[in-house]
């Protein structure tokens, strides 16, 4: 069973940054294909990014340029470096990993972006 725990959410001025970690536990992450997902009030889940194990990543086209994702494998983390952030980015921000025929989703964190 895969555990995902994310951190780093909260409350960040327009323009500012953040850094979103998510901690697995149960299985290495260098294995899985990691990614993240908002959630906007009365939206639907979005996807942001993914990492697979070989490394290559993909990126939605509404953050491809100002978000980075990472992997410490060292660390089983998975980073979200979020950088330029816009009012409309507010959202939950949700860890996800897929492992062969299964999918594993975190908790999830709160970014705020107002001034």
């Amino acid at each position: 069973q895969v555990q995902l725990v994310e951190s780093g959410g909260g409350l960040v001025q327009p323009g500012g940054s953040l850094r979103l970690s998510c901690t697995a536990s149960g299985t290495s992450v260098s294995i899985l294909t990691m990614g993240w997902y908002r959630q906007a009030p009365g939206k639907q889940r979005e996807f942001l990014v993914v990492v697979f194990s070989d490394g290559d990543t993909n990126y939605g086209d509404s953050v491809k340029e100002r978000f980075t994702i990472s992997r410490d494998n060292a660390r089983n983390t998975v980073y979200l470096r979020m950088n330029s952030l816009k009012p409309e980015d507010t959202a939950v921000y949700f860890c996800n990993a897929r492992y062969l025929d299964k999918e594993y989703w975190g908790q999830g964190t709160q970014v705020t972006v107002s001034s």
